[in-house]
């Protein structure tokens, strides 16, 4: 990959990835992501260790997708490594089957910045993902604008 990705997804059903992949596609970003299977190596990535210690797979990062039922670690064991990143992970959205309760007030306390319960329907799911990107590529843009 000769860009860096700004789009991480954490998923381990190729079904659902291929589905955001294709999501990405139709607004032209999906060049933008990485697909990883599992929370170990998502935190690998996130974390610089193992496979991805150059900087490159993590410092460009604008959100980072995350389901919540994952094998190795699960989302809310990523979520809850993530609080102690140094420097701070970039967004998180949780996109995930789940619509329990439970599930979304613990990922919101574990530090989620937002939560998508994936759509059934092919088109919302695509307009769930792009709406989602476009929102925190313009918070990332607004802050790096609020820095110059």
């Amino acid at each position: 990959m000769n860009t860096s990705p700004k789009i991480l997804l954490i998923e381990d059903n190729e079904d659902d990835a291929e589905l955001t992949s294709i999501a990405l596609a139709k607004a032209g970003r999906k060049e933008l992501m990485h697909w990883v299977k599992d929370g170990a190596e998502a935190l690998d990535l996130l974390l610089g260790r193992n496979n991805y210690t150059e900087d490159h797979w993590r410092k460009n990062l604008t959100i980072v997708f995350l389901d919540l039922k994952l094998p190795k670690q699960n989302g809310f064991e990523v979520l809850q490594m993530l609080t102690h990143m140094e420097p701070p992970s970039p967004p998180i959205c949780v996109l995930t089957s789940s619509n329990v309760e439970s599930d979304i007030e613990k990922a919101y306390a574990l530090g989620a910045n937002s939560y998508i319960v994936k759509p059934i329907d092919f088109k919302e799911h695509i307009n769930s993902v792009n709406k989602a990107v476009d929102f925190w590529f313009w918070y990332a843009d607004y802050h790096l604008a609020e820095k110059i």
